[in-house]
């Protein structure tokens, strides 16, 4: 019985993610495979490897966040998430490891955008947008519970978000402040030149996974 437990167990462990030849060749790197979280750091206990993802519950009381152990500059981030309904959850870039990303560093929204709950959001608060900044096109997220992909290119002021193949957002964050930001609020950390990468909880279940990194000079 303790062998035949063990040829299950191994039977569900699934498949490290492997790089395609294209990417191995333009120099990414894996920073979760679907097996371990060697490369991230913040909460690691509502954040847990399950079935390949990244796998957030809504048990979980807030979500807390979850950064990348490395600080990055300039790249182009590449990941695959599934939204539950009313999902929110969002990616931090350039930020410290205290604080609220959106304002510490810069935070790209991750969100069921077209559920009712959130029909009055400002428009700078929509999935894909840089929080509080720069808007993002609406209308390319997948049904709720399919699997949507998208890309994250951060070059010094330029942020460029792509998703499900669409660019959604396409601006510098220098010309988009210039007259103040469209939330009125500081964010002192907009301009870090460097800072982790994270995944900012709240109170949603969301799951994360094939996520990887390119720097860029």
């Amino acid at each position: 019985m303790y062998y035949r437990n063990i040829y299950v167990k191994e039977l569900d462990r699934p498949e490290p993610y492997q790089l395609s030849e294209a990417e191995q060749k333009e120099g990414f790197k894996i920073l979760f495979d679907g097996t371990n979280m060697h490369e991230w750091t913040g909460n690691l206990v509502d954040y847990k490897p399950e079935g390949g993802c990244i796998s957030l519950s809504a048990d979980a009381k807030s979500g807390g966040n979850l950064y990348t152990k490395k600080e990055y500059a300039n790249f182009i981030y590449r990941f695959e998430f599934q939204l539950t309904p009313a999902a929110n959850n969002g990616v931090g870039i350039r930020t410290p490891l205290e604080g609220d990303a959106a304002y510490v560093g810069m935070e790209i929204q991750v969100l069921d955008s077209e559920h009712p709950v959130y029909k009055n959001l400002q428009e700078y608060q929509y999935h894909g947008s840089v929080y509080g900044i720069i808007p993002a096109k609406r209308g390319y997220l997948k049904p709720v519970g399919e699997w949507n992909t998208q890309e994250i290119v951060a070059d010094g002021n330029h942020i460029k978000i792509t998703l499900n193949g669409t660019v959604i957002l396409d601006g510098d964050i220098g010309e988009a402040t210039k007259n103040g930001t469209m939330d009125k609020k500081e964010h002192p950390g907009l301009f870090n030149k460097s800072g982790h990468i994270g995944f900012l909880g709240h109170g949603s279940a969301v799951k994360f996974r094939n996520i990887r990194i390119k720097e860029l000079k």
